[in-house]
């Protein structure tokens, strides 16, 4: 699975915390002997996610937030927290180079100089985080690309670190949440947070194409109209059809959307699933991270 591959650049312990933030709250698991789920929501219009602006209108609520999942523990060493942020106000790209530098600055460099017409804010000074495809120094290679304003991943981080929480794997949603569904040849999953629709396509558990978008309004039709021709642009360029979709944070509309989305696509398609509840808009990247760490999640 892809986060098996992430960790394996990373070569950290599992966390005491992992916390998924979104709009409505923060979603929680605490990791120890079992994992125990919470959340705590925040009140409407305390973040606002952005890839420009500030996020945290409220700050004391978000605090306020963070306390509720963090709990008290006196006497503890500074305990260690996974943050999955909202894909909204991050930018993931998969960058294809015909060849790519073995040197860790220079790979830096070429990534931000490839990106920086196409995001909304400062590349040179934004968080970077990067994954080139096993083997692929001084190769034609994709390239997992994430970034974001350094001053937002620091606010977001910010109440953590005053609640005695060293933040460590911070990512966005939508790549923990790819845990969820089924790695088999070509896929895609969909997943809808508001009126973000994120889609990733993987091929052989590879991100292959991702793409987050702001919707007019969250409703099927705008989805299919994002997913069809990314459909088509995959068929196009990977040489193959995607066979399965998968959704993701649809809800009460997910059985239309499965129906709907099988006729127009041609596609199999269902939702991605958890043993540890149902994945939603709130909570998808979570359940995902706690199926990469225990695979009985």
């Amino acid at each position: 699975m892809f986060l098996d591959r992430l960790k394996a650049y990373i070569q950290d312990p599992p966390p005491d915390l992992a916390v998924e933030i979104s709009e409505a709250g923060l979603a929680a698991a605490r990791l120890g002997a079992r994992t125990e789920l919470g959340f705590a929501p925040l009140h409407a219009g305390a973040l606002v996610v952005s890839p420009v602006q500030e996020n945290l209108i409220d700050e004391d609520e978000f605090a306020r937030a963070v306390r509720s999942v963090a709990g008290a523990e006196p006497g503890r060493k500074r305990r260690s927290v996974a943050l999955l942020l909202p894909d909204y106000c991050t930018r993931i790209a998969v960058l294809d180079f015909d060849s790519f530098p073995g040197d860790a600055k220079e790979q830096a460099s070429l990534i931000r100089f490839r990106l920086k017409r196409s995001v909304p804010f400062d590349a040179e000074s934004a968080a970077l985080s990067y994954w080139p495809e096993p083997g692929a120094a001084g190769k034609k290679v994709d390239v997992l690309v994430t970034l974001a304003p350094l001053e937002v991943v620091a606010r977001y981080e910010a109440p953590f670190r005053a609640a005695g929480m060293n933040p460590g794997l911070v990512i966005p949603s939508s790549l923990a949440a790819i845990e969820l569904a089924p790695d088999n040849g070509l896929s895609v999953m969909a997943k809808l947070t508001g009126r973000v629709l994120t889609v990733v396509a993987r091929r052989a558990g590879v991100p292959k194409l991702v793409r987050c978008i702001e919707l007019p309004v969250p409703d099927l039709e705008e989805v299919c109209a994002v997913l069809a021709p990314t459909f088509v642009y995959l068929e196009d360029n990977l040489g193959g059809k995607a066979e399965n979709l998968y959704l993701c944070g649809f809800g009460a509309e997910t059985d239309e959307a499965a129906r709907r989305f099988a006729e127009e696509l041609g596609v199999t398609v269902d939702a991605v699933r958890s043993p540890l509840g149902v994945p939603g808009e709130t909570n998808a990247g979570l359940l995902g991270y706690l199926r990469s760490i225990a695979r009985n999640n």
